[in-house]
């Protein structure tokens, strides 16, 4: 139980700051290419409240939590009406990308203020350990937060950055993998092979954190 609540502890504020980022980067990307449906929606907020989905950011995540794996889900999707872009395919593909690219930039920041504490902040400081154990977490959800909706299965956004530049018989045609999406995205957990399409950029997280110290050095 003490190390269930550790995990928790250490997990909800690098997991509720990156499904709050991933989505209020798509509402704010989307205002700025002119639909102002997600503003209009309360969405371009970074109050977690505006984007809490009961299941994908309370319920699951602490189901995994609970068996022993990272925290994670997702936030409410934020609504987003085409016909207020001037250019639909342009606007479509970086509304889409927003999200994870907002995960990947926050996965940087926190890999630089995580070689800032290892430098600069002595190890007999009372919270040193819980920091580190909240930054290496944070890192690690919002890398794979960013890789998981690059992955190219609707509804992910992966899906949606490609399908801007389908025509319409192709984008019909793509759009019904759907139907397996669910399916396949459980065969990845299951057997263990997304691990292996994270895995990599997990590494490569660690490898920027390691940069960042030697040149603090």
């Amino acid at each position: 139980m003490n190390d269930l609540i550790l995990r928790i502890c250490v997990s909800i504020p690098g997991f509720l700051f990156a499904v709050v980022c991933h989505e209020w980067a798509h509402a704010y990307v989307a205002h700025k290419f002119g639909d102002d449906t997600a503003k209009r929606h309360g969405r371009l907020s970074l109050n977690p409240m505006a984007h809490i989905d009961w299941l994908g950011t309370v319920i699951l995540p602490l189901i995994l939590a609970f068996i022993g794996g990272m925290m994670f889900g997702w936030a409410k999707p934020v609504p987003v009406d085409a016909r207020g872009f001037k250019d639909i395919r342009k606007s479509i593909f970086w509304v889409s990308f927003a999200g994870p690219l907002a995960n990947i930039v926050v996965a940087v920041i926190v890999c630089f203020l995580l070689a800032c504490m290892v430098t600069f902040v002595p190890r007999d400081f009372y919270l040193f350990e819980p920091f580190i154990l909240i930054l290496t977490s944070a890192m690690q959800i919002n890398i794979v937060l960013a890789i998981f909706n690059l992955i190219p299965f609707p509804p992910l956004d992966g899906s949606k950055m490609i399908s801007a530049f389908m025509d319409y018989n192709m984008l019909r045609k793509y759009e019904t993998l759907t139907t397996y999406s669910f399916p396949i995205m459980i065969v990845l957990m299951w057997t263990g092979a997304l691990g292996y399409i994270i895995g990599p950029f997990i590494m490569l997280g660690n490898g920027l954190f390691h940069f960042f110290i030697s040149v603090m050095a």
